[in-house]
């Protein structure tokens, strides 16, 4: 199974996106490209804070991706 195909099968879910330099996104998946760029809707910056952050929709540059978990 290819990483798009995994993808398409978590279209509109919840999913934790792990970034390179430690930053993580939780947030449904709304779309995505063959560069695996992602477009996350209710995201939440998830960290070491006690409360997540709120970042709404977003964009996630698929360079910057460590990993995607659903």
């Amino acid at each position: 199974m290819r990483p798009l195909d995994v993808l398409q099968q978590h279209l509109h879910q919840r999913v934790l996106v792990e970034m390179k330099g430690g930053r993580s996104y939780r947030g449904v998946l709304d779309a995505f490209d063959q560069h695996l760029n992602l477009v996350l809707s209710s995201t939440e910056e998830v960290g070491p804070a006690p409360v997540p952050a709120r970042a709404g929709q977003t964009l996630v540059r698929g360079d910057s991706i460590v990993y995607i978990s659903p």
